[in-house]
């Protein structure tokens, strides 16, 4: 074969080693306990979280929007604490409770943030909306929603574009109050 010459990558060992190594790791099993559910799943261990529930449990609320963790539209609740499932690993959640805006109602009854949002019309387009309420959701539990500075502070990790802010702002205090008069259970 001449020096400028390339392999041919179908018969050439040396082009059956480097296509193995650009396919990435095997498949690992994990088990992952979201909404409640246990879910057996075979993926690459550099998985997302977000493209494990989308793409292998058609759990599609988390929204892939920036894909680098800069807009929240992916926010999910992990041990009821907020991440972003984009730049999360779907294999670092085994052993933890991960909460999609799927599980947050109790069967057929909304969880009083999602009712807020759709008293308040906290929402336009929608496309964040399941972000933002699992953050508020979040938000409440961790105590940071004591007055609007603080909400809007704590909440600035998710971006809507449609800028429903002071109607997402209205429901979370709405359901600050229905939260503290012992509401809905949070997860």
């Amino acid at each position: 074969m001449k020096e400028d010459a390339v392999p041919d990558h179908r018969t050439s060992p040396v082009g059956l080693a480097d296509q193995v190594r650009t396919q990435g790791p095997e498949p690992v099993r994990v088990q992952l306990s979201i909404n409640q559910e246990t879910h057996i799943l075979d993926i690459e261990p550099r998985v997302s979280l977000l493209d494990a529930l989308r793409e292998h449990l058609d759990l599609t609320g988390a929204k892939k929007g920036c894909d680098q963790g800069t807009c929240g539209a992916c926010t999910v609740l992990v041990d009821g604490r907020r991440v972003l499932a984009c730049l999360t690993l779907a294999i670092s959640c085994v052993g933890h409770q991960v909460t999609t805006i799927e599980g947050l109602s109790d069967g057929g009854r909304l969880h009083p943030m999602q009712q807020a949002f759709l008293k308040h019309d906290a929402l336009q387009c929608g496309y964040c909306t399941p972000g933002q309420i699992l953050s508020a959701v979040a938000l409440i539990a961790e105590g940071h929603a004591t007055d609007d500075a603080e909400i809007r502070e704590w909440m600035s990790g998710n971006i809507c574009r449609c800028a429903a802010y002071p109607n997402i702002r209205e429901a979370i205090r709405e359901a600050r109050g229905t939260s503290e008069e012992g509401g809905h259970a949070t997860r």
